[in-house]
This record gives C-alpha cells, sequence and structure tokens, in this order.
C-alpha cells in the first residue's frame, strides 16, 4: 500500500535522514513531503540536497521551503551570507559546499528555487514549514516570509484551551481552513518533547533534530512515526547549532 509520510526539519544530518527513511522501511512506492530546513547545522548540508535531488527522480517527492533554505538559496543565487545565517548554523552549509563545482551548484540552485511554500493535499491537509497569520489561509498571506517564520499559527494552537469546540465563537478561525496541518520549524523541544506533538489540529515534525533531538518522519493517515538517533551521537565531534546563542532562528 502506498503511504504518504512527512519528515521535520533535518539541518544537515544526513546521516539521521538516511536512518529514519531505513527505519520506516521507505519504498518507492511511498510518498515523501519534506517540511524544510534541510541546511543548516550539521556537516552534510550538501549532501542531504544532492541526495533529495536524486531520490525524487525515483518516488514522488514534496519539498517545501523553510527560511533556512531561502538563507541558502540566497547564498547560491546572490552569494550573500548575511551573520546572522552563519551564526544560526549557515557557516556549516557554506563549508559543506567548498569542493563543489560550478555546474552541481547551479542544479542545487535549482532545487531551492522549485521548492514550495506549502502544499496542501486531496484531503484538505496542509503542510508548511512555519504558519501563516492571514484569516483566509496561506494563500492570502500579505508577507510571504510568514510561511517560513511565523510561530502564532504554533502558539494559538499550543496555548488553546483544549476542550475549546470547533464550533465555537472563540475557536480560532485559521485552524478551521483545513483538516490538519503539518508544521516544522519551531523544536517540540522547547514543550520539553522530544516526539512529534499535536495541538489542535496541527502536527509539529520538528524534533529537535538542530540540537539535542531527533530526525522524524510520520505516516500522516496512522499518525505511526519513526525516529533517527539523537544527532549528537551521530555526530559527535560536532555541535550543530548547539553553539549558537540564537537558537530560533
Amino acid at each position: 500500500m502506498k503511504r504518504t509520510l512527512v519528515v521535520g526539519d533535518i539541518h544537515g544530518g544526513f546521516k539521521a535522514l538516511k536512518q529514519v527513511l531505513e527505519r520506516a522501511d521507505v519504498t518507492e512506492n511511498d510518498k515523501l513531503i519534506f517540511l524544510g530546513d534541510y541546511v543548516d547545522g550539521w556537516s552534510e548540508s550538501s549532501q542531504i540536497s544532492q541526495f533529495l535531488i536524486e531520490l525524487s527522480k525515483k518516488q514522488e517527492c514534496v519539498f517545501i521551503k523553510g527560511n533556512h533554505d531561502a538563507w541558502a538559496e540566497d547564498w547560491l543565487s546572490l552569494g550573500t551570507d548575511p551573520d546572522v545565517w552563519l551564526l544560526n548554523g549557515g557557516q556549516s552549509t557554506v563549508n559543506s559546499y567548498s569542493d563543489y563545482s560550478l555546474e552541481v551548484l547551479e542544479i542545487h540552485l535549482k532545487f531551492f528555487q522549485k521548492m514550495k511554500n506549502y502544499y496542501v493535499d486531496q484531503e484538505n491537509r496542509l503542510f508548511i514549514h512555519a504558519g501563516y497569520s492571514s484569516m483566509h489561509g496561506p494563500e492570502k498571506e500579505v508577507y510571504t516570509s510568514n510561511y517560513r517564520w511565523d510561530r502564532t499559527l504554533w502558539e494559538t494552537a499550543v496555548a488553546m484551551d483544549k476542550k475549546l469546540e470547533k464550533n465555537s465563537n472563540l475557536y480560532p478561525k485559521r485552524l478551521l481552513l483545513y483538516k490538519e496541518i503539518f508544521i516544522g520549524h519551531t523544536p517540540t523541544l522547547h514543550l520539553g518533547i522530544q516526539t512529534p506533538v499535536n495541538k489542535a489540529n496541527i502536527w509539529n515534525l520538528d524534533t529537535g533534530a538542530a540540537f539535542t533531538g531527533a530526525l522524524s518522519i510520520m505516516n500522516i493517515d496512522t499518525k505511526q512515526f519513526w525516529q533517527s538517533d539523537p544527532l549528537p551521537s551521530l555526530y559527535p565531534n560536532e555541535k550543530g547549532r548547539n553553539n549558537y546563542n540564537v537558537k530560533l532562528k
């Protein structure tokens, strides 16, 4: 049976990505939806991009663009490397591309440029990196950067009264637009949880792979999930983004 699997923020952890794909027994029949932030943190960002490019030739893949991916895209296309990016894992991405030819860099740039801001499936399930602020949904968003930066959607779901009914006037209208919403961007570690978290109709798949957590992959229908080993154990000689002062970018 064909499954649809959603993957959380990877942040340069290629070893973790290979591990979760193996643990979930992913085959070419499965559809994979990646929620963004493929790069910045651990040392194998460029290897992840190359792997995903090749993977998409073999099976159906949807690639959502994260804020870190937008930074990497700007660097690949314009050569811009702002300090805020370098200090939030970007330096490891720059280092990982040190031996790549201009031809390969161009292929990777096109990979980033083709990423989606968000994706809605046939069952009205939304997949987006961070969130949106418009009461009419992401297609009406005034500031497209919110797709990759907004945290108010998740914060709203986390703070909601669990007893609040959907027909209540107090129920957040943004959440009623979709059957389910799958996001990354904000590590569940901030809630003291190391696994995917469900609040209202939102599933957060960012389980802190950039820091001390693991990478997660989930079957969107059954909600069964698989995780890698914690990233620091896979990269014992690296710090990922754990040595940066700003950890929520």
